[in-house]
């Protein structure tokens, strides 16, 4: 239900929003799993997994009020999973970390695209 004056979310907007929201829980998860292991090696990792999860979170808020600053948004959201991923992948044998880098990858890639879209 739309309010009046206001445009319906394009499809790829709301899948957009969807994978910030997916990527923004899993981040979540995976600092939980994160902060079991303990080390310090998890630190980087801790720091990448909150960036990840603060920026997807706010993305998809932005986006859902029609912010006219969501493009800008959605690049450094991209930026964000991206890093986010790469930092999961330096344990590439714990299954939650792959989890959430293929969340982080289909996000970053859906807010690039986004980024580039008038909204």
């Amino acid at each position: 239900m739309t309010q009046p004056g206001m445009t319906a979310m394009s499809k790829e907007m709301q899948d957009c929003v969807e994978a910030c929201m997916s990527c923004h829980s899993i981040c979540e998860e995976t600092m939980s799993s994160c902060m079991q292991m303990g080390g310090q090696a998890q630190m980087q990792i801790m720091r990448a997994l909150m960036d990840c999860a603060e920026t997807t979170r706010m993305c998809a808020d932005m986006m859902m009020r029609r912010s006219p600053m969501s493009a800008e948004m959605c690049a450094m959201c991209a930026k964000a999973c991206e890093m986010c991923a790469e930092a999961c992948m330096g344990m590439p044998d714990d299954e939650q970390m792959m989890r959430c880098a293929e969340a982080c990858r289909r996000c970053a890639e859906m807010c690039r695209t986004m980024a580039g879209a008038t909204m």
